[in-house]
């Protein structure tokens, strides 16, 4: 009989469930954006294109947590880095540039085309511009809590305004392909932009407000669902507002890092 201390535990077989479950979720995401341009084709009966909008928005949600996820679980790694990022660039750049091409940019082949191609492309090399930079050991606007440009799901959301509003009023100016056209060609420009915009580690709530945040949350979930396409509308127009004032975050805060790098030698 072998003594206790000769036991030697077997390692434990196969993969942990928490490396699997983040790249799950972004996996989700994926089909989710793909499913959208699905209902935007149609079948028999027509597009659905409220229904291709709902899908990019689960799969922008989906991408909202699958990070967090994987910082929870330890779940990180480089091959899950990788996935959402190829993820992304289908669901929040061919699938919008699709669903809005299917609805709109089509009465204008060429120049619609072109505008559709300028997003999926601009969100791809947004993407890669991300990756490329995921390993600098100096990454002075992420240190700040500061993204550039505007991600890509935020360039999603904002790219279809135009939808939501023919969605709440039905007019077909909203459908014009010289109103979404250049639209989307702005959206595009934002998100390969330099420009510094909020990432949710700058934005900091005072402990005494805690509560009430919260209920502007719950307030806004709750209009989403009771009213989503005004919400929508409204996220977006205040989302692109904030961009000077990011802007102009970041140029303070650039200016005191310079005056705290002078003054030693002074």
């Amino acid at each position: 009989m072998r003594p206790p201390g000769s036991l030697r535990r077997r390692p434990p077989q196969g993969l942990p469930l928490r490396t699997i479950t983040p790249n799950a979720l972004t996996a989700l995401a994926l089909c989710s954006g793909l499913t959208g341009v699905r209902f935007a084709i149609g079948d028999v009966n027509g597009a659905n294109w409220q229904l291709a909008v709902v899908m990019i928005l689960v799969a922008s949600a989906l991408d909202g947590v699958d990070g967090q996820v994987a910082r929870m679980l330890r779940g990180t790694s480089r091959f899950g880095a990788e996935l959402d990022s190829l993820s992304d660039a289908i669901s929040f750049g061919v699938a919008p540039a699709l669903i809005l091409y299917l609805w709109s940019l089509t009465n204008s082949p060429k120049f619609g085309w072109a505008c559709a191609l300028l997003f999926a492309v601009f969100c791809a090399l947004r993407l890669a511009r991300f990756n490329a930079a995921i390993d600098a050991t100096e990454q002075p606007r992420k240190s700040a809590g500061y993204m550039t440009g505007i991600p890509a799901p935020a360039g999603a959301i904002s790219a279809m305004l135009p939808m939501y509003l023919w969605f709440i009023t039905g007019d077909n100016l909203f459908r014009s392909p010289w109103v979404v056209a250049p639209w989307v060609a702005f959206v595009a420009v934002l998100m390969v932009s330099s420009v510094a915009t909020f990432g949710w580690s700058s934005m900091r709530l005072r402990r005494r407000i805690r509560f009430e945040a919260l209920v502007v949350i719950v307030g806004i979930g709750a209009a989403l669902i009771s009213a989503p396409w005004p919400t929508l509308v409204v996220i977006c127009v205040v989302y692109l507002t904030t961009i000077p004032f990011s802007v102009a975050g970041y140029a303070r805060i650039k200016r005191l890092r310079a005056n705290m790098s002078v003054a030693p030698s002074a």
